[in-house]
């Protein structure tokens, strides 16, 4: 019957567990942090300073295009709004981060 099964054999006594694998173990999840820290939260970080640097950075006769994609010309600053122009006669007042981008200026007179 030893032929189809095999014999069990006693596992020797003391000796040191597998010292190795206790620091290979941690080692994927290490890794894949590393790849998520520099692949996903480095460059938003990154982003998130350029973003509150532009918005610090506003100032009166500034050309921008708000999140909501309307274009717009900067008239009065204030600490947290921004009162701007979206055509004649019409002036909204805009938070200040909700600006997505700063245009060249003169590019609404282009369009």
């Amino acid at each position: 019957m030893s032929f189809f099964i095999s014999d069990a054999m006693a596992q020797g006594a003391g000796g040191q567990s597998g010292g190795t694998l206790e620091l290979i173990l941690p080692l994927p999840l290490l890794l894949m942090f590393g790849i998520f820290y520099f692949l996903l939260i480095r460059p938003q970080q990154k982003k998130a300073k350029e973003h509150k640097n532009m918005v610090e950075a506003l100032g009166k006769g500034d050309e921008v295009i708000t999140n909501g994609g309307l274009l717009a010309k900067i008239t009065d600053v204030d600490e947290n709004f921004l009162t701007c122009k979206i055509s004649d006669n019409v002036e909204v007042k805009i938070q200040r981060h909700a600006i997505a981008s700063v245009l060249p200026k003169g590019t609404i007179k282009n369009l």
